[in-house]
This record gives C-alpha cells, sequence and structure tokens, in this order.
C-alpha cells in the first residue's frame, strides 16, 4: 500500500494546492464572511448595496441566499473536509495540484457568476456547480473503490445526492418556482444534518477521549442506525412531503430524543477548559434542541421555518468553524490544541445561532435588529479564522512532509 506520509518526497506544488482542505476552507469560510453582510446590506439597505434591482433581474435575491450559504459555503467546507479525510482513511492519494486547483476553479466561477451584475444563462453557474460536486464525489470513490473500504462509499453517493438537489434548485429559480426551491433548501439542512450524524458521531466523542484520556464510549448500532435512518426520511420529507404532518413530528421529536442520548455519551462537561472540543460539542447538541423544537412548533409555520436557523448557524457553521480550525492545525503539523485562540471566534457563531433563530420568536418586533447583530457576530466568527488561518493554510507544513 503506498505511504502517501513519506518525508523523502520533495512536493513542488504551491501550499495552497497540495490538499483539498486549504483552498476549500480558505475559500468557504471567505466567502461565509462576506455573503452575510452582503445579503443584509442588499436586504434591508438596497439604496447602498452593490446589490440594485438590475442586478437581481436574474438571481432572485431569497434564492441567491440560502443557495450560497448552502453550496457556496457549506458544502465548500464539506468536499473540503472529505477531500481531505479520504486520503487518512484510505492510505490513497487524493487530488492536489491541478486536479484540486480545477475543482476549486468550477466552485468559485460557480459563486462568481451567480453575483455578476448581468443576465448570465443559469444553466452556466449550474454546470460549474455540477462539475465542482461531481469532480469531488468522484475523487472519493477513486480513493475508497480500489480499497473495498464499504463503510465510506456512502459520501460519494451523498455528494451525488446533493448535485441533484442542486441542479433541481436551478430548475426552480428558471421556473421561479420558489416553493419547490424552499422545500429543496430544507432538504439540504438535513442532508447536512445527515453527513454530520455520519461524521460528527466518529470524530466528536473520539477527539474527545484522546484528549481528556478516557476510552471512548462505543456506538450502539441500534441507536446510530435508527439515527441515519430518521435524517434519511426528514431529508425526504422535505422534499416530497410524503408523511403527514403528525408524521413528521413524530420523526423530528423522535430524531431529536435519540440524538440527545447519543450527545449524552460523549463527556461533553469534561471539555468546558478546550474550545476545540467544547465548540464541536456545543455545535452537535444544537441538532436536537433545534428538532425537538421543531417538533413543538410544527404548526407554527414561521416558528419552524425560522428555527431551522437554530441549527443552520449553531449547528452547520458553527461545526464548520470549529472542525475546519481544527484541521487546518493537525494537516500543517500543527499542535492543535496550541494554535490561534479562537474561542471568540466560537462563541460568536453560538450568539449568531440565538440572535438569527430565538430573539426574533422572543421578540419579533425587533427581527431587524437581532439579524444585524446576528450578522455582526457571524462576520466576526469567519473574519477571524480567515485572519488567522490564511496564513498557515496557504504556507507548507511545519515538518516538511506532503500536503
Amino acid at each position: 500500500m503506498l505511504n502517501i506520509d513519506d518525508p523523502a518526497d520533495v512536493d513542488n506544488t504551491p501550499a495552497i494546492w497540495r490538499l483539498g482542505f486549504r483552498p476549500f476552507f480558505l475559500g468557504g469560510a471567505a466567502v461565509a464572511a462576506l455573503y452575510i453582510p452582503l445579503w443584509l446590506m442588499g436586504w434591508f439597505t438596497p439604496q447602498y448595496s452593490l446589490f440594485n434591482s438590475e442586478f437581481w433581474a436574474n438571481v432572485v435575491p431569497l434564492w441567491w441566499h440560502p443557495h450560497e450559504m448552502l453550496f457556496g459555503f457549506a458544502m465548500a467546507i464539506v468536499c473540503g473536509f472529505l477531500l481531505t479525510a479520504v486520503q487518512a482513511w484510505t492510505n490513497q492519494p487524493t487530488i492536489k495540484g491541478r486536479s484540486l486547483m480545477l475543482t476549486f476553479a468550477c466552485w468559485l466561477i460557480a459563486r462568481l457568476m451567480l453575483l455578476l451584475p448581468m443576465n448570465i444563462p443559469l444553466v452556466l453557474p449550474a454546470l460549474f456547480d455540477s462539475l465542482f460536486l461531481g469532480f469531488s464525489a468522484f475523487a472519493l470513490w477513486r480513493c475508497i473503490y480500489p480499497v473495498k473500504q464499504w463503510r465510506n462509499i456512502g459520501f460519494p453517493i451523498l455528494l451525488m445526492v446533493a448535485l441533484v438537489v442542486n441542479l433541481a434548485s436551478y430548475y426552480a429559480l428558471y421556473q421561479r418556482d420558489f416553493s419547490l426551491s424552499t422545500q429543496l433548501w430544507q432538504a439540504m439542512i438535513w442532508w447536512l444534518a445527515l453527513v454530520i450524524t455520519i461524521v460528527g458521531g466518529r470524530v466528536i466523542p473520539f477527539f474527545t477521549a484522546m484528549r481528556i484520556q478516557q476510552p471512548k464510549p462505543d456506538p450502539i448500532s441500534v441507536l446510530e442506525n435508527t439515527l441515519l435512518l430518521a435524517m434519511g426520511l426528514l431529508f425526504l420529507q422535505a422534499i416530497t412531503h410524503w408523511f403527514p404532518k403528525s408524521v413528521e413530528q413524530v420523526l423530528l421529536a423522535a430524531a431529536g430524543g435519540l440524538h440527545l442520548v447519543r450527545f449524552a455519551r460523549w463527556q461533553a462537561h469534561k471539555t468546558l477548559k478546550e474550545p476545540m472540543l467544547w465548540s464541536l460539542h456545543l455545535a452537535y447538541v444544537s441538532l436536537p434542541i433545534t428538532l425537538i423544537l421543531m417538533a413543538i412548533n410544527i404548526n407554527n409555520e414561521y416558528a419552524y421555518r425560522t428555527l431551522l436557523h437554530l441549527f443552520a448557524v449553531g449547528g452547520i457553521a458553527a461545526l464548520c468553524l470549529s472542525m475546519i480550525s481544527r484541521v487546518s492545525l493537525g494537516h500543517t503539523s500543527r499542535n492543535i490544541y496550541q494554535g490561534p485562540n479562537m474561542a471568540f471566534a466560537f462563541m460568536s457563531l453560538a450568539l449568531a445561532a440565538v440572535f438569527r433563530a430565538i430573539m426574533p420568536l422572543l421578540m419579533p418586533e425587533h427581527t431587524q435588529m437581532w439579524l444585524w447583530i446576528a450578522g455582526a457576530f457571524w462576520f466576526v466568527g469567519f473574519g477571524m479564522f480567515v485572519w488567522f488561518y490564511a496564513p498557515i493554510l496557504t504556507r507548507p507544513r511545519l515538518d516538511g512532509r506532503p500536503g
């Protein structure tokens, strides 16, 4: 089997293109930091925004915001993580250099095309988005299939599912079918929740056990499989609305309860002195809290939709920020627990989730103010990452190894 970490290898590839986490973590974080302020300015103060009415002639604001948060920001982080982790899982070399540059370029071109103030055919950003996801899925498959590592074969399949959902979202924009696009956004939130269920269930208890030097709790097969089934059904329900609300309510409550049981076994209370750990636990627990609150508010459409942001910001975004901070240090041969102090950045994302999802429900008359405050905390969180980690991600590993 190939030794992918041979210290004798000399890698002349520019550092930023040596492994998937480098460009995608930096690009995804930069997009996150910039897009929320741009969105808030375009929505609340259009007279001061770069986004005038002509700009939005083709790309509707209510479509652009969720699409770019899901397929621009979150998917960049997911693919950057998977393209890096698959090498460790399989001991097979993943994409780097020109192949990685091409994959990243497809992602970036799609982002830029959706920002251009002109009537560009939607087929073009849809094509580049599809190439980005397709290339990423193929790169994962090329590593996993030769070693028959079926435990991870679901990841390239999940990326292909995301590709199909993304194409459907472009179709919804073309048809101006915003009911369909809303269903697709919710489905993608549950898609990301499914990925977090799988990956988080592996890494959070493992990282915790390693740091606190205690045995990792063994997963309970029935619990794990039931959670995967429940999250998969919520994904399908968001797209198809097959089940009546009463069944969806049971699904939400059951999934939330099972996630809480799982979370309780991970000894989160022992991580309070370590930001690189408590940030993971805090982000994960937002998932069961959101599921349970959504079950309670199943018949309140406004609360139901608003609570999705509790997980989107406090779960998806916060977990992304915590993981990219950790992975960026580990894969550049730095001490994970002696890197930049990101505690305030992690807490900023938690506060952003509260101000975006909870305060508008408690004091709806001040919703605009809550959104601006949430946006400010969001910007601080991802802005700190870009500021501290851009030099790390664009320079070679400290130990001189490839990657």
